[in-house]
């Protein structure tokens, strides 16, 4: 078993997932015009990635130990080239359509989309157990290193994109295609690798111990805890090109150069700064969530035509620098503390982060609409408020059993 390779793997999965969304953002213009689409059905094609995601990574936490997880590594693989080849080869309608199902080019269309957002799903249910297993002594660190490639991801997908449009005046059919490129050759990889059992299989611990796992008080707590911070963190990203452009008039045309600046810190810090998470995971969490909920509230008191690009970036570092440890050192807490839940307990914490962005989204939206882009983050904000008071009292918790460790698989609980 080697574990740089199965490593480099699951970091290249993650960069086709994360690539899906830079890019068919990009290319979504262009779509619709090809298939004679409102932004409701457009909307309606890219829904799978969030539902889908969501069934996938919650079955895939379900099954991975009995099916395998080179299996499950696999399939998402083949799943990202067949739904790039069903999207890029639907034949395009004539005039608009009422509905997705009425031809067969924006059925294709829609299927090649739910068919990518399974692969997304069960991505996320592969690398994370297969990560905590292989660096079992060091959880936290190694997931805030994989998951530097989701913001990885944005930056090759969103810069990419833009260096086709301009350089190459590319079609968005030839964008959608590089999506497959990171998808083959994991797919080789996965094909010529061995993978480990799951430490919870390796340990012997019982699927019905695994399931109890789910009731323990501070999983429960922690799950919640998920809602809000990737409400935080991935909400407003989806929101930030439109939202900076609002609030930062001269930027306009160049909103996503934000996303993919907080998308380069994110990635460095998680990249060269991942054992400052492992160190102290709930300290992380607290202060995190703090500087998040500062970014976004000072992102929301920017003033249209008044304040500069400057105060603008030093408000989206803090934003992005705060964000930056919150879903992998999420993940890790789970992993450490309960790794007796096994891939179970870490699938169901990144389904209800993914459902979390599916729900934050459109209350966003809502409140961009009543109260303007500012007054939406502010809204947002307070998320971060919440997020240091729960996270202050876990810490306070261990602090008084004498701090925290991460919990051996084999500890009785």
């Amino acid at each position: 078993m080697d574990k740089s390779k199965l490593f480099l793997a699951s970091c290249l999965s993650l960069v086709t997932t994360s690539m899906v969304f830079a890019i068919r953002g990009d290319a979504a213009n262009d779509m619709s015009a090809a298939f004679h689409l409102t932004n409701e059905q457009l909307g309606l094609v890219f829904s799978p990635a969030f539902w889908c995601f969501t069934i996938a990574i919650f079955i895939g936490g379900a099954i991975i130990d009995a099916v395998g997880m080179r299996l499950l590594h696999i399939l998402s693989a083949l799943g990202y080239i067949v739904g790039v080849t069903m999207v890029i080869t639907a034949p395009r309608n004539d005039v608009p359509v009422q509905s997705l199902f009425d031809t067969t080019g924006t059925t294709l269309l829609y299927l090649g989309f739910m068919v990518m957002g399974l692969s997304q799903g069960l991505v996320e249910a592969v690398i994370n157990p297969l990560v905590t297993t292989i660096y079992h002594d060091q959880k936290t660190k190694r997931l805030n290193m994989l998951h530097a490639w989701w913001p990885g991801g944005q930056v090759i997908g969103g810069l990419l994109a833009v260096a086709m449009t301009t350089t190459m005046h590319a079609r968005w059919e030839l964008k959608m295609i590089t999506i497959a490129i990171p998808a083959v050759i994991y797919l080789l990889m996965a094909i010529s690798m061995k993978y480990p059992a799951t430490e919870r299989v390796a340990s012997n611990i019982s699927t019905g111990e695994m399931w109890a796992q789910t009731a323990r008080p501070l999983f429960l707590i922690l799950f919640v805890c998920m809602w809000m911070t990737a409400a935080a963190e991935l909400g407003p990203d989806q929101w930030f090109p439109k939202v900076m452009g609002d609030l930062v008039p001269t930027l306009a045309s160049n909103g996503v150069l934000f996303l993919v600046y907080t998308a380069g810190v994110m990635f460095l810090l998680r990249t060269f700064g991942s054992s400052v998470a492992h160190s102290s995971p709930i300290s992380t969490l607290l202060v995190c969530s703090g500087l998040t909920g500062v970014g976004l509230y000072w992102l929301g008191s920017l003033v249209p035509g008044q304040s500069s690009v400057l105060v603008a970036i030093l408000a989206s570092t803090v934003f992005a620098v705060g964000k930056s440890y919150l879903w992998p050192t999420m993940l890790g807490v789970t992993s450490e503390q309960f790794p007796r839940g096994g891939a179970l307990l870490i699938s169901l914490m990144g389904g209800a982060g993914m459902l979390s962005v599916a729900v934050a989204l459109p209350i966003m939206g809502g409140k961009i609409d009543s109260l303007g882009a500012a007054g939406a983050l502010k809204f947002v904000s307070y998320l971060g408020v919440i997020l240091v008071v729960i996270f202050g009292a876990i810490w306070a918790y261990y602090k008084s059993r004498g701090g925290y460790r991460a919990v051996g698989v084999t500890e009785a609980h």
